[in-house]
């Protein structure tokens, strides 16, 4: 027999289980060979020039690499963005060393460094919804269903009133849908806003319909107006999706933080109407970092539990294609908080110009990624998913 060398994509921990399986490696080595099987590439900016170079040498003796501007190690630089190469058991020996460096930025580097290695290593989420129901996430990547009972969606095809939302719902979840999104007024670029009482009007009666005939659904409530949240819990809504990042209004953390309620963290850069003159981003993937850490400090100080938020990019608000690509390349990233991620993709411009085509592709390339996608086609994406994961667990 001929030897053969050949590459194997190692990024789970299954898929290090199956390989050693197949090699028949003991397996009292595996708690040793999954630390190293996946090196981790961490991005870290605005490092003092001298931790830069430190932590550089730290990583080499390691056996891990720390890319850094060229002029660090002739101190014409005086902050650097770092790039981090190294595996699970490399950093954890870097960690331990950083315990006893408290100068120049080391100790802030480390406690973020923390946050972010457990962040990245929650992978499943359980949530409790004021209605009693339980919401259970993790990266085998669930749908979250779009009912429009609104005039003026993007989507003409996802419009529907009062008297239909029961059959669309039904389709829906025999579909596959893990979560009914409701909205009662659009988002999308350029819409113009509602009153609150038009919200309620078009919102509440459609809910009541739906919790009386689908009692153990999961419903979620597409608003940023705090009241219309407040009451639309108070009818049985399991959690709050907020497309405005509790930037358009007043008021929305602090009735999250009281209803205890699942919520959905958006980001957006304005308002519909003033986010399509806001597409271009120096740097968005830096920008969502800087927002959600924010955002979650926010939360966190009006009584939001880290626990009832889930992330959302929001696609497609406030960026150009260049942006939504970017943002999908580096997924990932939003998992630095330790919570689920949820995207908004389907149907959007910058799918091309067959959106259903190119939605199912972006479904099935987040397949395993992200733990939410809200789409307008479930029985589509059902199906764009179950090949994707297909292939993930090959």
């Amino acid at each position: 027999m001929n030897m053969n060398i050949y590459p194997v994509n190692i990024t789970t921990q299954k898929d290090i289980h199956d390989v050693c399986e197949k090699i028949g490696t003991d397996t009292r080595a595996l708690a040793y060979l999954v630390p190293k099987s996946r090196i981790l590439h961490l991005y870290a900016d605005n490092i003092d020039f001298r931790a830069a170079g430190f932590l550089k040498q730290e990583m080499l003796a390691r056996g891990g690499d720390v890319a850094v501007t060229k002029h660090v190690i002739d101190g014409k630089a005086e902050r650097s963005d770092i790039l981090v190469m190294a595996t699970q058991t490399q950093l954890r020996s870097l960690q331990e060393k950083l315990k006893a460096m408290d100068i120049w930025g080391l100790k802030e580097f480390r406690e973020k460094l923390a946050e972010v290695v457990k962040g990245l290593a929650v992978n499943e989420w359980t949530m409790i919804s004021p209605a009693g129901h339980t919401i259970t996430l993790s990266l085998n990547t669930k749908l979250m269903a779009i009912l429009n009972l609104t005039p003026d969606s993007f989507f003409a095809e996802s419009r529907i009133d009062e008297k239909g939302i029961l059959s669309r719902a039904e389709e829906c979840l025999n579909d596959g849908a893990y979560i009914l999104d409701v909205g009662g007024e659009s988002t999308r670029p350029g819409a113009e806003a509602v009153s609150e009482s038009e919200e309620m009007t078009r919102l509440l009666p459609a809910l009541k319909t739906l919790r009386k005939h689908f009692p153990d659904a999961l419903i979620s409530i597409d608003t940023y107006k705090p009241e219309v949240a407040r009451m639309a819990v108070s009818e049985g809504a399991d959690m709050i999706n907020d497309v405005s990042g509790f930037t358009f209004t007043e008021g929305m953390p602090e009735v999250i933080g009281e209803l205890k309620v699942p919520y959905v963290l958006s980001h957006t850069t304005g308002s519909p109407q003033e986010m399509a003159k806001q597409e271009s981003h120096e740097d968005i993937v830096r920008e969502l970092q800087e927002y959600f850490s924010e955002k979650l400090a926010v939360l966190e100080d009006a009584g939001v539990r880290r626990e009832q938020v889930i992330i959302d990019p929001g696609l497609g608000f406030g960026k150009g294609e260049r942006e939504n690509f970017a943002v999908l390349k580096e997924i990932e990233s939003l998992r630095v908080w330790g919570r689920p991620v949820l995207l908004g993709h389907s149907r959007k411009r910058f799918t091309g110009t067959e959106r259903l085509a190119g939605s199912l592709g972006v479904s099935a390339m987040m397949a395993g990624r992200v733990s939410l996608l809200r789409v307008h086609d479930v029985k589509e994406n059902a199906a764009a998913l179950r090949v994707g994961e297909a292939i993930r667990n090959a």
